[in-house]
């Protein structure tokens, strides 16, 4: 496990993360953590006294990842921009695990095989969509969303560009 301290950051304009909140994974730890690795990867382990799992590493070029730290991470560790963090973190090899009302309509829907050409990120990225924690109408949503992408064969950030244009459309109709 790789120990060290880090800075929390935020990015100001840069794409489409633009205003995510992350910490720096230096080139040499993430090279430790998953030797000659250039893509991205999940890791497991604590944020101060925080435990996470699953998490993806972001590489952002020349061997240096980020962590982006989500709104339920940020409130674990109760830390903003700016403040130092105590990372300690390994490669987490656990098999991804899914939501069983999405399962449900991932079998009937045969979608083993489009899910399966998808990154882990964007695997990642439609399970937690569907987390059970969320409010049962916002779960509800998020899986119609969810059905209607992977039945056009749409990935994660198409599925969202596609519903941000909705919205906009729909707002600018009333």
């Amino acid at each position: 496990m790789e120990s060290f301290s880090t800075i929390i950051h935020r990015f100001d304009k840069k794409g489409e993360k633009t205003g995510w909140t992350y910490i720096e994974i230096p080139a040499d730890i993430a090279n430790s953590l998953k030797p000659k690795n250039k893509m991205a990867f999940r890791v497991k382990g604590l944020l101060d006294d925080f435990p996470i799992a699953q998490v993806a590493l972001i590489p952002m070029g020349e061997g240096v990842f980020i962590l982006p730290l989500n709104a339920s991470i940020r409130k674990g560790i109760r830390k903003k921009e700016g403040a130092m963090l105590l990372v300690k973190l390994e490669e987490d090899k656990s098999p991804l695990l899914l939501d069983s009302d999405f399962t449900m309509f991932w079998r009937m829907m045969n979608w083993r095989s489009l899910f399966k050409t998808l990154t882990k990120s964007h695997q990642q990225y439609f399970r937690n969509g569907l987390q059970v924690q969320k409010p049962k109408k916002q779960k509800q949503n998020e899986l119609l969303m969810t059905i209607n992408a992977l039945s056009k064969q749409m990935g994660y950030p198409e599925m969202i560009r596609a519903n941000k244009a909705k919205k906009l459309t729909s707002w600018c109709l009333l």
